[in-house]
């Protein structure tokens, strides 16, 4: 929410345009329900159109001179039948962007203004239909074919990290709301002594923007990376990384709950640190370790968070990445689906909907270079010979589960030949080939002919294949199937 001063500056600063432009609109003591409404879509669209983050619906103002000469129009005691303006517009909106109504005095005239978000994610719509300014017109966005074409190439082409996170404060306000110094720690760069000096460099990494008020933006990658408090910011408040504990193999008992309200670069150790000290430790895992060990390997679930983090979808309101704990597994979820098959996880380089929040994660060390980090969530659970992890894809979300260790006889066909074809990909991407050997190894079995059984069961499931048809048995090698 604006301070009084910093509306009275923002409309002082306002009226000295010459003329209305296509994201302004000044009005009088003009009021109709529908049409503020329809204007609200339309400014909206109109913002984007023009890159900037804000448009203003003013009362107040003289449509020609721009001179203020008040209004009757107090925004917050207006209702459409016995519901508030405000939600009454809010729940006709898709999306439903933000807006805020503020009402001032200026000089003793009174003066109304709406906020209005900038156009994002897909177009601003009112009651289903999108409205466009251009000029002085506002008519439905059909009517301008060519500027809706052009506005769905801007929304399309801007990610959701150069979105503007919380817009039109001062130095000092950018200083509160996000931990700048811890920037500074993570790349080892020495505290600047001056406020500017902290500022540039901010603003060079982009997580910070001037804007067309002569004030800062925070973007969405400034706060999701540095934010004291994540709830401070509208559009990520839902995207905090929530760890949960429960007793047993299900959700009907929660033995603790936490949830890391500051950003990702901030949050990120702590958070991998708690997990690895509230999961349970076995004295010995397969043969070949006989000591203290967590039951899960740290690399498998520091590289699962931080997949979760990167490759999420932040357009999905209301969910973001969760771990859940149960007795004989662990589940990583992410809102979004995968870019990638996820039967080629291993051998392609990951694509995310977030490239400058993976590349500065990798600059701190969180993930490992691209391509390496799901390979290393698949080598760590074998070294630990522990049933392969399992990728599943919802409607709106990405789930990946580490099991606990299990024997080989208690495994099901489906965890075996999972694991045995993400061998074979392992294998392959390090230029070598799966064998009955390397898959005794990786079970920590002697048994040749178990493993004869479930390599047949793989090929005959279409999982792998042989890579020389005509070689003998005894020195068979195997490869994906789509190598």
């Amino acid at each position: 929410m604006r301070d009084e001063k910093y509306l009275k500056d923002l409309v002082q600063h306002l009226i000295k345009f010459p003329k209305e432009t296509d994201w302004l609109e000044f009005k009088t003591n003009y009021y109709e329900p529908e049409i503020i409404g329809e204007y609200i879509s339309a400014l909206s669209n109109a913002a984007a159109l023009n890159n900037v983050q804000y448009a203003y619906l003013i009362f107040g103002i003289d449509d020609d001179s721009h001179e203020i000469i008040g209004t009757n129009i107090v925004l917050k005691n207006k209702k459409k039948g016995n519901e508030e303006l405000e939600a009454w517009i809010t729940r006709l909106l898709n999306p439903k962007i933000s807006f805020n109504f503020y009402d001032i005095e200026i000089n003793n005239k009174k003066v109304s203004i709406i906020e209005i978000k900038r156009a994002e994610y897909t177009i601003t719509k009112f009651k289903s239909t999108a409205y466009m300014r251009i000029g002085t017109s506002k008519k439905p966005l059909n009517d301008f074919v060519g500027k809706e074409k052009e506005l769905w190439g801007i929304i399309n082409s801007m990610p959701f990290e150069m979105c503007i996170a919380i817009g039109n404060l001062t130095s000092t306000e950018v200083l509160q709301k996000l931990e700048y110094s811890a920037y500074f720690d993570l790349l080892g760069i020495p505290l600047p002594d001056n406020v500017q000096g902290i500022l540039n460099y901010l603003k060079e990494e982009e997580f910070i923007k001037n804007n067309e008020n002569g004030k800062w933006d925070i973007t969405n990658l400034g706060a999701i990376l540095f934010a004291k408090n994540i709830n401070d910011f509208k559009n990520i408040k839902r995207k905090s990384i929530r760890v949960v504990q429960y007793e047993g193999k299900n959700k009907l008992n929660t033995m603790r709950e936490e949830i890391g309200d500051k950003g990702y670069a901030i949050i990120f150790e702590s958070i991998i640190k708690y997990i690895n000290t509230i999961i349970p430790k076995n004295e010995i895992i397969g043969e070949a370790l006989r000591k203290e060990v967590s039951m899960y390997p740290e690399l498998a679930i520091r590289e699962a968070v931080a997949n979760s983090l990167v490759h999420q979808d932040f357009s999905i309101s209301g969910t973001g990445p969760m771990v859940e704990i149960y007795k004989d597994r662990i589940e990583i979820t992410n809102p979004g689906k995968p870019l990638v098959k996820i039967d080629r996880f291993i051998d392609n380089p990951p694509k995310s909907r977030n490239e400058q929040l993976a590349s500065f994660l990798r600059r701190i060390g969180v993930c490992e270079e691209r391509g390496s980090g799901f390979d290393k969530i698949v080598y760590s659970t074998e070294v630990y010979q522990l049933p392969a992890p399992k990728i599943e894809v919802y409607d709106e979300d990405t789930k990946v589960t580490l099991y606990a260790h299990i024997t080989y006889e208690n495994m099901s066909k489906e965890d075996k030949i999972r694991a045995c074809y993400m061998h074979a990909c392992l294998k392959y991407v390090s230029n070598e080939h799966l064998t009955n050997a390397s898959l005794r190894q990786r079970f920590g079995i002697k048994q040749n002919s178990v493993i004869s059984k479930l390599i047949k069961k793989a090929v005959n499931d279409g999982k792998i294949k042989p890579y020389d048809k005509d070689t003998a048995p005894r020195y068979m090698e195997y490869i994906p199937y789509w190598a």
